[in-house]
Parts: structure tokens; sequence; C-alpha cells
């Protein structure tokens, strides 16, 4: 667990303390009226019970301020000789009013946060499709994967990957949609639902990114694009196509750590047609003990409150070299959010392939 993460013990705490916040501020008021008296004219503040309390509990808690505020009104109004003035009256009234409204708020916040529940189980349901389970081991192949969604509390974003057989060996795809929220997330699932189709029986890594630019042709207008690398890993060595998407790291098992670029660049998908060709594809060798990490721009580009860029190619070399690949790059997340400071600003998706041992 990292910093940034609070406890249940911890979260418990708090909110034991906020709950009991209401009925310290209506102690804070009567405290200050019997050592002033009631030339300040306090009593109305214990209106602060049931208002606080509608932040910290639900409806029965904000009642119960409510009620306590109440029953506190009447002593001190005696102690301050106003019994019989206007403004325990004033006061009684703005208590029952100032807790009815609270309890109105926390109902329709209850009902909103009932709707959001139900949302999030959709969006779940969602993430479910789009971002699948992949296996974890293909043949000499151990797969790890880390997705962190740049929307608070949410799963999914406009980032993407996927695996699959194909007839040249395992393929996968890494990819960036433009934009946020739901199109994104809309555009990555239409993503992902071609690259299934086309990377079980394309003959050719080339012949899956055109099915890819004319399927996003089709459905895709204006200027939106998805950057992306595809690969397919074959026997001792690695086939690559990036559409203008940030290149993978070699990770060698001699040490060495290799940017993965192309020879020349190429435009993402969506934009293909506009450039004069495509993507040329190209290659390394892979062999045992060898790793490839796949990654987004919402890793290489996230930034410290310093303004620096996170240094991937320093990191990546001595935080992934763990026994388990999937340990590994959840220490690689660790150590990009604390270079953050906090919850990482755009979506970040990270690919790692090791290759072991038949």
């Amino acid at each position: 667990m990292n910093r940034f993460e609070a406890t249940p013990e911890s979260r418990m705490g708090t909110q034991a303390v906020l709950r009991t916040l209401p009925f310290a501020a209506m102690a804070a008021v009567v405290v200050l009226d019997l050592l002033v008296g009631p030339s300040l004219g306090l009593l109305p503040l214990l209106t602060l019970g049931p208002a606080l309390a509608t932040v910290t509990g639900g409806m029965r808690h904000t009642a119960l301020a409510g009620l306590v505020a109440l029953v506190l009104s009447a002593p001190l109004a005696y102690h301050d000789h106003l019994l019989t003035h206007p403004r325990i009256t004033v006061t009684l009234v703005a208590i029952v009013g100032v807790t009815a409204a609270a309890m109105l708020a926390c109902r329709l916040r209850a009902e909103g946060e009932r709707r959001l529940a139900d949302a999030r189980l959709v969006a779940e349901a969602a993430q479910r499709v789009l971002l699948h389970p992949v296996p974890r081991r293909a043949g000499d192949l151990r797969i790890a994967l880390s997705y962190t969604s740049a929307t608070q509390d949410a799963r999914i974003g406009g980032d993407l990957y996927d695996i699959a057989r194909g007839p040249g060996g395992v393929r996968l795809i890494v990819g960036d949609v433009q934009g946020k929220g739901l199109d994104a997330v809309e555009t990555a699932a239409s993503v992902v639902g071609a690259f299934r189709e086309a990377a079980y029986d394309a003959p050719a890594l080339t012949d899956v990114g055109r099915r890819l630019e004319d399927h996003l042709a089709q459905r895709l207008g204006g200027e939106k694009f998805v950057t992306a690398v595809l690969a397919e890993v074959r026997e001792h060595e690695i086939s690559l196509l990036n559409y203008g998407h940030p290149p993978p790291l070699l990770l060698g098992r001699d040490g060495r750590v290799q940017r993965l670029e192309p020879r020349q660049e190429a435009p993402p998908l969506g934009l293909v047609a506009l450039a004069p060709a495509g993507p040329e594809p190209y290659g390394c060798a892979f062999h045992e003990g060898d790793e490839i990490l796949f990654y987004t721009d919402g890793v290489c580009e996230a930034r410290d409150q310093g303004g620096d860029f996170y240094p991937l190619e320093d990191r990546a070399p001595s935080l992934l070299r763990t026994g388990d690949p999937q340990d590994a790059l959840d220490l690689l997340k660790r150590d990009l959010v604390e270079h953050v400071g906090g919850p990482v600003p755009d979506d970040a998706a990270m690919l790692l392939v090791r290759r072991e041992r038949p």
C-alpha cells in the first residue's frame, strides 16, 4: 500500500470523529452562552448541529442532532431569561426548519449515492467487456497488466490493451484514444472488438492494422484518432507496428534498455488515410529472459510537482527485475504514483511481456 491510500481503520476513525462534530459544535455553543450570557444572542447557533449532521451522517443522525438542539435550547433560554422572549421562538423555528431541510438533503444525497452505485456497476460491466481478463501465460510468455484511470473512483478510460492468438503467434495491442469520458471509452471498446476479430485470422500484422484503420475510418469523424502499437511475438523475435504511440522498452536479460522506435513515424489510427503511407513493420530479437514494456503516454508524460517527467527508462530496469512480472509491474505503478505525488493526471496503462524458458 502506498502512502496515498487510507487504511480501513483510519477511515473508520475519521468517520467517527466527523459524526461527533455536530454535537461538539452544539456543546461549544452551550459553553459560550453560559460564559457570556444572552448579550451575544448565541441561541440560534444551535442550528449548527443539524446543519453539520447532514454532512457527516444520514437522516437519523441529522434528526438526532436536531432533537438535541431543541432539548438544549430550553434550559439555555431559561438561563438567559428568554423563555417569554421572541428570540426563543425564532430559535426553535430555525432549528426545526434547518433540521427538516437537512433531512431532505440527506435523502436526496442517499438517492444520488444509489444511482452512483448503479452507474459504477454498469461501468464495471463495461470494463469487463473492454478490458476483459487476458491470459497471463501464452506459451513461453508471461504477461502482466496495469491500468489506472485518471477519473477519480473510475476503473476505465480511454486507454486500451488486448492479447490474442493469431496465425503467426501471439498478437497484442496497446493504445490510447484521443479525448476522455464516455466517448473515449466507447471508441476504445470498438477498437478492442475490431482487434479481436482481426488478430484471430489476419495473415500478417499489417493486415490487422489495415482492418483496424478501415474500421475506424467508418466509425470516427473529424480529427479523432487512436495511437496504438501492434505486436506479434514469434519464436526468438517480435514484430511491431507503431501508429504514433510511445515506443515500447526492451529490457534485455543482459541489462540493456532499448527504445523500440520505428524507422519512420506514422500517423495514428484514424488519420492514416491523410498520410502518404502507413507505418512500416519493424522488430527485434526477443530471447529467453528478455522483457518488453508497453505503455501509454499517461506513464511517460506524468510529471512531479516540479514539472519533471517520470524517468521511465531509468526506473523500469531496476523495478521490473523481480521474480513475478505482475509484482514487478505493481511496483512500477506505485513508483509512478509516488513520483506524481498523488493520482495520475491521465489514464495510464502498462503491459509487460516476459519471455521465459518454454
